[in-house]
């Protein structure tokens, strides 16, 4: 009950954080692209891969509540197709690729890069 908890809790923090920026993010835009989604996506896969690479340091409630409720809170795949599907509607080809393909590449480089400092700093 504990975990199931600190889940909810993880959560409720990462969709607020993710709601924080992407309204600082569009509030810097001068042209609509969806860099607040590929952000949140790609900083939460690093968070991830940190507390993936702490593994049992953590614990196993510290570990739920920021990788399943944390991230599981912030990071939105889903979004990330629908702006992605908007841009195709859009004849924005080039910018859906960009989307989906930049996303794929930069959030597998940042969970392996925070996979690698995780577990460095667990020892």
């Amino acid at each position: 009950m504990i975990a199931a908890l600190a889940v909810a809790l993880g959560g409720a923090a990462g969709a607020v954080l993710r709601f924080l920026v992407d309204r600082l993010i569009a509030s810097r835009q001068k042209h609509p692209f969806p860099w607040a989604t590929i952000v949140v996506n790609v900083t939460g896969s690093f968070v991830l891969g940190l507390v993936s690479g702490l593994g049992m340091v953590l614990g196993p409630v510290w570990t739920v509540a920021l990788g399943t409720g944390l991230c599981g809170g912030y990071t939105t795949f889903s979004t990330a197709m629908v702006d992605a599907v908007r841009l195709a509607r859009g004849h924005r080809g080039g910018a859906m690729l960009a989307v989906v393909l930049g996303t794929a590449f930069w959030s597998l480089l940042a969970a392996a890069a925070g996979m690698s400092l995780g577990a460095h700093w667990a020892g």
